[in-house]
């Protein structure tokens, strides 16, 4: 579900479930939580990137888990996966890149605003469904996207669940710049070396001290996303029965 690939000190994962669009289920939670927790603890990575394989980046929850959440169904434990690679990737002391090579929906988008520089392919389109699905926004974006894209932006992606394209992405500050599907990863890697190449010890701090000034803010938002969660999940139960 999840390959590991290292480069010199870049470290590349990649989400590889491309029969399901490389959406996450608890497993690949755990999966690619385990991956980012190995580079964070070895010290010959000095940058990490995120991408997929197939079309997509990732197309978020998996959404037949998701239905087995809410009904009571599912046979795994929901709290191993989506919060457990939420807080690791929310204090990743390491530059987190991402070489977005296709679709990203939900969590394949709203991750994005966690990771230091995103590249983007030409052909990729980005959307968060929470609207079309009944459910509240998620990841810190209700914090993150508006500091990000500016409030009217932000208000009109996550309530309207419309696809963004690649140019939309870098124009609302999400992206740093978009490139052919081709290109992606090679770039991406490119950036991240040459992060890698200079002082590992200047680079994280410069990164600490950047993520202190809203990280109280993201976790204060994560909790209250995962409260409204907790309040509509009866709603999704009872459609889903």
């Amino acid at each position: 579900m999840v390959r590991v690939d290292d480069r010199g000190h870049v470290r590349i994962v990649t989400f590889d479930r491309p029969e399901a669009r490389n959406a996450f289920n608890v497993a690949m939670y755990r999966a690619t939580a385990e991956a980012l927790s190995s580079a964070r603890d070895d010290s010959g990575v000095r940058a990490v990137v995120l991408t997929g394989t197939g079309t997509a980046f990732s197309a978020g929850q998996d959404l037949n888990e998701m239905k087995a959440f809410a009904s009571g169904t599912a046979e795994t434990d929901g709290a191993s996966g989506f919060p457990v690679l939420l807080d690791l990737v929310q204090s990743f002391p390491k530059p987190l890149l991402a070489a977005v090579n296709g679709f990203a929906v939900g969590l394949g988008f709203t991750i994005l605003a966690h990771c230091d520089l995103v590249v983007v392919a030409d052909e990729a389109r980005f959307k968060v469904p929470f609207t079309e699905l009944g459910v509240p926004a998620e990841a810190g974006s209700t914090y993150l996207f508006p500091m990000r894209m500016g409030w009217q932006r932000a208000a009109e992606v996550l309530f309207t669940s419309e696809w963004l394209t690649a140019a939309d992405v870098v124009a609302s500050g999400l992206a740093l710049e978009q490139c052919p599907v081709d290109q992606v990863l090679h770039r991406t890697v490119e950036l991240a070396e040459h992060i890698a190449s200079l002082s590992p010890d200047s680079v994280q701090a410069i990164k600490r001290l950047m993520v202190a000034a809203h990280v109280d803010h993201v976790v204060a938002a994560r909790r209250r996303e995962e409260a409204a969660f907790a309040e509509l999940l009866p709603r999704l139960a009872g459609e889903a029965g």
